[in-house]
């Protein structure tokens, strides 16, 4: 009787993990089986049957809403003056960066060039040294930036 009604409570979770069918089979000697599987010798009822459900709808297709005629716009003149524009500011704040790269190469040079009496531990000197490298590294990350900035243009 325990092994009936564990079955019986087991038997859906099992079933509805293999297949979506539930058969009720009954084999003449009167013993009743619970299966995914229909046979051919038994006689079968079927006790559930599953179907796949599908909750997503499509979504709608939205349409093309034209541009409003009172949609400001700019013209090819006035759009090639602001690249003009962009492009002259650009190639501006480039040649500052080349400046400032420059600077800071020498400033660094001078700094590596002093050796204070002080710094008989090396770390010292990497440590004064750091912010004149920073300097170099920052000015030298601007001009890649602004170098693919200009590339970018049209």
């Amino acid at each position: 009787m325990y092994r009936r009604t564990f079955l019986l409570l087991w038997l859906p979770l099992a079933v509805s993990a293999q297949a979506d069918t539930l058969y009720k089979c009954s084999d003449p000697d009167g013993h009743t089986t619970y299966t995914n599987q229909k046979t051919n010798g038994k006689n079968c009822t079927i006790l559930s049957q599953d179907k796949a459900v599908s909750t997503f709808t499509p979504p709608k297709a939205r349409a093309s809403t034209p541009t409003p005629s009172d949609f400001p716009k700019v013209s090819s003149d006035a759009q090639k003056n602001r690249d003009n524009d962009r492009r002259r500011i650009l190639d501006d704040e480039l040649n500052t960066e080349r400046k400032n790269l420059d600077e800071a190469k020498k400033a660094l040079a001078g700094q590596e060039a002093i050796r204070e009496g002080g710094e008989k531990n090396y770390q010292r000197v990497l440590d004064r040294l750091k912010p004149y490298q920073d300097s170099v590294q920052r000015h030298e990350r601007n001009i890649e930036a602004l170098e693919r900035e200009l590339g970018n243009l049209r």
